[in-house]
């Protein structure tokens, strides 16, 4: 079996539970497609946007990574090893201030 690696980060995904399937767009406005992210990618994205900016703005994992936000937390979170969780950094809350 092929090593498989996220979308967003490029980190290997280990297999097992911190593995998740993104919708680029969000299945409530009607997305099919999907991504494997890491829990923590998956995390992040749906902390910095709203499902509407999703499907909208953000619906390709190019346009993902522009984002400066999220430019920055992949600076970061390549540092880290490809099982590494913590709760995401960053929140809607803070995103509108």
């Amino acid at each position: 079996m092929p090593a498989t690696h996220c979308a967003l980060c490029g980190r290997l995904l280990p297999e097992g539970t911190t593995v998740d399937e993104h919708h680029l767009i969000p299945r409530s406005l009607g997305g099919r497609e999907t991504v494997r992210l890491h829990k923590i990618c998956h995390q992040t994205l749906h902390a910095v946007f709203t499902e509407r900016e999703l499907a909208e703005h953000f619906h390709t994992v190019e346009r993902l990574q522009a984002h400066a936000t999220i430019a920055s937390f992949l600076a970061w979170v390549r540092r880290r090893p490809p099982e590494f969780y913590d709760r995401p950094r960053f929140s809607q809350d803070r995103r509108r201030r």
